[in-house]
């Protein structure tokens, strides 16, 4: 998937004018994750599990290549076949030769971040295949032709009146069904599609090297129908998402529940190791993981940048994120969106594809503070910030402005004169000025203090 990310500035612009209720759904959604996930952390020690955590996955990233050889060797002992893409095309040809050699017509998937990264969907569908999302909010977003908007919760930037009128257009419920009504009829359209799916697909939360263990994590049962009703299972699993030890796994499976919805572990979780044997009467006859690099092999060779490859994909960086917030997922114009997939982008994508989503960002820090494992955050978007000024993404007004106030600075008493000067610049006026124009637009025109900084220092200390 080629992100679309120069456009980020016009489509918040699009949103936070003509469409305020996205702003509304997206802060609901958000601080009501965020409250659970506050919750969920004063249960435990919370910043020893985080270091534990990070600890453990930078172990991993250190070491990927032996982990995922040993990876490789117990899946095939446990009879699933492994498959390694290097890029999205690799993973669509994976794809279509098992399509073609099973006479592949229609798949579930579950949620999976990886395969929007990847272009899944519209690959299969480009080739005949019928593709069901069976994660109700991915239900939704399929029906109304959009991407998702968050990583947990794809469709957060929709009301439940939104998807009233939706489900009533599609599958006849009335326009006051209560969400149980709604999410039962989603049900029963989506179970005629599971019992006619050739192949299920899904992602992978973790996989374990010690034992080929693939983990999933979910709350409506959906995944695990998805694989192991289909008589084939195809796993995409981006190779960072590697554990060393299976001991390591009910730690992180208990500590991305929380970070993501403030749950002790998600109502269902799915240990695959394989096939069904021989004695079993469930399960699918084949297992295929794909062992997606896709960018991550370079982005691991960054000296700075590797420690985003830690991210779990909870998703409480976003929904700590007063930028998110305002527009929801959809003007990132790639899979991830808020301060992850804003760092993430760079590294995976190239500095021209995702300018500027680095600069999509408070930099308050919040999003490092609640990273599960410790990503240093608001640093890497520095970091990507820097690079691309360097690259030639600030524009000639930029560096003039930057030159001006670096001039500025180097002269205290022109300087004191100028803050003055700002303080009594009239509200008409700040709001066609560079900068203040732009933060005026949507927002109270700033109002500076009576005394500057400096005025308040030199009182402090007299």
């Amino acid at each position: 998937m080629q992100a679309r990310s120069r456009d980020y500035r016009i489509r918040a612009r699009e949103i936070l004018s003509g469409a305020p209720e996205v702003r509304d759904a997206v802060t609901r959604a958000t601080r009501t994750f965020d409250t659970h996930r506050v919750g969920a952390f004063e249960q435990i020690d919370a910043e020893r599990w985080r270091a534990w955590a990070e600890a453990v996955k930078s172990h991993l990233l250190m070491n990927l290549d032996d982990y995922l050889v040993e990876a490789e060797a117990r899946l095939q002992e446990n009879g699933a076949v492994v498959h390694w893409a290097e890029r999205s095309s690799d993973v669509h040809e994976i794809l279509g030769r098992i399509v073609e050699a099973e006479g592949v017509e229609r798949v579930v998937k579950g949620k999976s971040m990886l395969s929007e990264e990847l272009g899944v969907n519209d690959f299969l569908e480009s080739g005949n295949v019928r593709v069901s999302e069976t994660d109700l909010g991915e239900y939704v977003i399929q029906l109304l032709g959009e991407p998702p908007s968050h990583i947990v919760g794809p469709a957060i930037h929709r009301s439940v009146d939104d998807i009233r009128r939706l489900f009533h257009e599609e599958l006849g419920t009335s326009l006051d069904a209560d969400p149980d009504t709604l999410a039962s009829a989603a049900r029963d359209a989506l179970r005629a599609d599971f019992l006619a799916a050739d192949m299920g697909i899904t992602g992978g939360n973790f996989l374990v090297a010690e034992t080929g263990t693939l983990a999933l994590i979910e709350n409506e049962g959906n995944i695990r129908i998805s694989t192991s009703a289909p008589r084939i299972h195809v796993a995409l699993v981006g190779i960072e998402k590697l554990l060393p030890r299976l001991s390591d796994l009910a730690g992180f499976l208990q500590l991305t529940s929380r970070a993501a919805t403030g749950q002790p572990v998600g109502n269902f979780v799915s240990l695959i190791h394989g096939p069904r044997r021989g004695d079993e009467v469930d399960g699918p006859e084949q297992v295929h993981v794909i062992l997606v690099d896709n960018g991550r092999t370079e982005l691991l060779a960054d000296e700075h940048a590797w420690e985003a490859l830690r991210c779990v994909r909870c998703g409480a960086c976003l929904n700590i994120c007063p930028v998110f917030r305002q527009t929801g997922g959809h003007p990132y114009g790639w899979a991830y969106s808020g301060p992850i997939g804003s760092v993430l982008a760079p590294g995976l994508l190239g500095l021209e594809a995702s300018d500027p989503l680095p600069f999509a960002s408070s930099l308050c820090g919040a999003c490092s503070e609640v990273c599960p494992v410790r990503i240093p955050i608001h640093e890497l978007l520095l970091t990507w910030r820097e690079r691309m000024v360097r690259n030639g993404s600030a524009g000639p007004f930029e560096k003039t402005a930057m030159r001006a106030f670096r001039a500025l600075s180097a002269r205290p008493g022109l300087f004191a004169r100028a803050g003055r000067a700002l303080g009594v610049v009239p509200d008409g006026l700040a709001r066609r000025l560079p900068v203040l124009g732009a933060w005026s637009a949507v927002r109270a025109p700033l109002r500076p203090s009576p005394k500057s900084f400096r005025a308040l220092w030199r009182e402090g200390i007299e």
